[in-house]
């Protein structure tokens, strides 16, 4: 039974996901919260972790950390991509089993589905098909993973589970143009050009479908894991619900203000025609998404204008 001075170590507390996760724990009470930055603690060093782990003693363990990328980095970087994240889960995962922890939540992406699954993507559809070549070596990392913890669920009846996001964003997102994911990218680009008064050019025709869920909400569902005990080893975490990438770019454009032209780059491509997941078990389970995409959009900009300085563009 998880208590308000339970001991909680979240690998990865400084990103986007961890650092949401950290704010809703607080905002329930709990007191007895653990981070460590990659320069105090090297989660690809299996005896520092070991380390770690004997000298702190958490109770139970998030698992925020990854090494991510957009498609350029993960498809120009494979070996890292694969490696590192093998190595930064399976250091804890195996670390927190060693050290009798019970609880253990496993953070992934939807990306571990295959490319050509039935949409909306089910859990059931995990390893029926090929996956996306330009980050399968990410995929397949958080395959292990999630297969990791679900052996140990099976073998030493363990309550390790596995939570899969859909696209995420809000706070302390990555804006970097370069390496950024399709929503924050658009943030920046329409603040841009409405600073400059110009038009605003994005890729492909806009009909493509995406989901997208704002992180707070993300940190709502791993609270509700924490809390409960889920029968499964698996559940998808998402709106359930998704918009075209116009859509997208027009409520972007009206929540930053902008007033010229969007311009369709025809020539550059769309990608995946859809991408929705099926969020049932998770509805099922008694949780649900609550900020609706305008809403966690006009908070994510709020944040970006207040911190603009401070953000690496």
């Amino acid at each position: 039974m998880v208590k308000k001075d339970t001991k909680i170590y979240i690998a990865g507390h400084r990103g986007m996901v961890g650092s949401a996760v950290w704010r809703a724990l607080e905002k329930k009470g709990y007191t007895n919260l653990l981070g460590k930055t990659s320069t105090e603690l090297d989660l690809r060093n299996q005896q520092a972790v070991l380390g770690f782990y004997v000298t702190e003693k958490p109770e139970v363990v998030i698992d925020a950390a990854a090494k991510v990328g957009g498609i350029l980095v993960n498809n120009n970087f494979p070996y890292q991509f694969l490696m590192e994240n093998m190595q930064i889960q399976n250091n804890l995962i195996d670390g927190a089993f060693q050290s009798g922890i019970e609880k253990f939540i496993f953070l992934g992406s939807s990306c571990i589905y295959p490319k050509l699954a039935l949409q909306p993507l089910k859990e059931e559809c995990l390893l029926t098909g090929s996956l996306e070549p330009t980050n399968e070596w990410y995929s397949i990392a958080k395959i292990t993973g999630v297969k990791t913890c679900q052996a140990i669920r099976k073998q030493f009846n363990k309550d390790y589970i596995s939570l899969m996001p859909t696209n995420l964003y809000g706070y302390f997102d990555n804006f970097n143009l370069e390496t950024s994911h399709v929503l924050p990218a658009m943030l920046r680009k329409f603040h841009e050009a409405k600073a400059n008064n110009t038009p605003v050019k994005l890729w492909g025709s806009g009909r493509p479908m995406r989901e997208f869920l704002f992180v707070d909400d993300m940190a709502e569902a791993v609270v509700y894991a924490l809390e409960n005990e889920l029968p499964e080893y698996l559940y998808n975490v998402g709106s359930g619900k998704d918009v075209t990438i116009k859509e997208l770019a027009e409520t972007i454009q009206k929540v930053t203000g902008h007033q010229g032209e969007i311009i369709w780059d025809l020539e550059k491509p769309d990608g995946t025609p859809r991408k929705l997941m099926d969020v049932s078990k998770m509805t099922a389970m008694g949780w649900e998404y609550s900020t609706e995409l305008q809403q966690g959009i006009e908070k994510t900009y709020a944040w970006f204008l207040e911190n603009i300085k401070e953000i690496k563009l």
